[in-house]
């Protein structure tokens, strides 16, 4: 057992479990195997990565525990395998077909006249926005232009026409600014009880595997979100993804991110799009939403009005730059969170850089949906027991507080030494694919994926029998 890999277990296990429910006798379940730095970085990623995907299957493996009334399975993690998983769009791999790049050719890092700025363009519309803020077609017309403006001046362009970028701040400034000072104390999961319900439809269907009978409506786009639903997806759960008609995903995630659930098309702007969604939230058990923050409250679905649909609900968010302040509602991906906080820039002053240094792979997003399972997985658990519902709020700047409050490497990051990774054959809509396995295991457990990944909107928006 890999001893050193308990701790940050241990953390991520008490940041992930309602008040009055963050018992530690379940961590004895779990043991490690493999090294214990796998991804070099001046940031414990490999402790981030491992410990969150150990919680949230010690969290599905405790909830099968309490469903079927016997004791705690032990639970098994590899370090490399859980860090593999947190670059699995980079390592899905199709057999006899292609798939796009996952960077649009414009998406990158930029130096502008006094610092370094990137810029998110994988959606059609935030291409747009650079095109008609900068004058520019292509990445060499883009570098002319930002080369002769200052960063924050185009940051505030670009985010002002609806579009996505972040400034290169260092730590101390982003601490500083008011968008830090507001999320400085933002937790990994802001987690509220809302006291007992009525009887919970899911209790009483047969739990083969932890989240068996669990109805999830999947309302979350690119990667934080879907990992989260593809772990639920994973161990059991009946998954739904809803997205609007005609909505175009960044078609490289889709294999990845579409796995194991279904995907259905409603429209909100609609009378019969709204009674749809209306009765899927319903009958449904969990919702998870990855929007940004008041983006269904638009549409007339905050907490309040969803819980009136559903007062059992357990409702998920999360979003980028937190809960508080002047940024709650902007637009972030991983990339440019790691721009605004200080990990890019603590990642070049450690290396003597001049440029961004990011993580060595998108870990805010995939810790952020690991630990959203985790926490969702634990709140099943909770419901199971006092019939109490739960509504949860993570974000990716939470996650990064987390990943500056763990202990960094006490020597220069190395990468361990290769292992033969094998990736898992799979199907998909597209052709067969090689994609990397799901880490962890629960002893007696057989999971499966119910799913091939596939287009969006290719079933119907109902749910499954029990």
């Amino acid at each position: 057992m890999n001893g050193d890999l308990q701790t940050p277990l241990a953390r991520l296990w008490r940041e992930t479990g309602s008040p009055g429910f963050e018992d530690d006798r379940a961590l004895g379940a779990v043991t490690f195997t493999g090294p214990r730095v796998v991804l070099p970085s001046e940031f414990d990623v490999t402790g981030l990565a491992t410990g969150a995907v150990a919680a949230a299957t010690l969290a599905a493996a405790q909830l099968h525990a309490a469903r079927r009334s016997t004791v705690l399975a032990p639970v098994a993690i590899d370090s490399a395998e859980a860090c593999a998983v947190f670059e699995a769009e980079k390592l899905f791999t199709p057999v006899g077909w292609a798939l796009p790049s996952l960077w649009d050719s414009l998406a990158g890092n930029y130096r502008a006249a006094d610092r370094w700025i990137r810029l998110h363009t994988n959606y059609a519309h935030h291409r747009a926005v650079v095109h008609d803020v900068l004058a520019a077609e292509d990445r060499e017309g883009v570098r002319a232009a930002v080369a002769g403006r200052s960063a924050e001046e185009i940051e505030s362009a670009i985010v002002a026409a609806g579009g996505a970028a972040a400034v290169m701040r260092s730590r101390t400034e982003w601490l500083a600014s008011a968008a830090g000072q507001a999320t400085v104390a933002e937790p990994v999961m802001i987690i509220e009880e809302q006291g007992s319900i009525a009887p919970v439809g899911w209790k009483d269907a047969q739990a083969d595997l932890p989240f068996s009978g669990v109805r999830v409506l999947d309302l979350t786009r690119v990667i934080a979100g879907p990992v989260c639903t593809k772990f639920l997806a994973w161990h059991g759960a009946d998954v739904l993804r809803v997205d609007p008609p005609g909505f175009e995903e960044v078609a490289s995630l889709l294999p990845e991110t579409t796995v194991g659930k279904r995907t259905a098309a409603v429209d909100l702007a609609t009378p019969d799009g709204r009674a749809t969604f209306e009765q899927l939230v319903k009958l449904a058990d969990v919702i998870v939403v990855g929007y940004r923050a008041d983006a269904l409250a638009k549409y007339g679905y905050d907490d309040a009005q969803l819980a009136a649909l559903n007062q059992a609900l357990i409702i998920a968010r999360i979003n980028a730059y937190g809960w508080e302040g002047p940024w709650r509602s902007r637009k972030g991906f991983d990339s440019l969170v790691q721009m605004s906080c200080g990990i890019a820039a603590d990642g070049a002053a450690a290396r003597g850089l001049d440029e961004p240094m990011p993580l060595p792979v998108q870990a805010l997003d995939h810790a952020t949906g690991w630990l959203l399972g985790a926490t969702i997985a634990r709140s099943l658990t909770h419901q199971l027991m006092t019939s109490a519902t739960t509504h949860i709020r993570g974000s990716l700047i939470g996650t990064a507080n987390l990943l500056y409050r763990m202990n960094p490497p006490s020597s220069p990051p190395k990468a361990a030494k290769p292992r033969a990774l094998t990736l898992e054959e799979s199907h998909t809509e597209w052709g067969r694919a090689r994609r990397v396995a799901m880490p962890g295991t629960i002893a007696g457990l057989h999971t499966h994926w119910a799913q091939p990944a596939g287009r969006l909107g290719r079933h119907a928006a109902c749910w499954r029998d029990r």
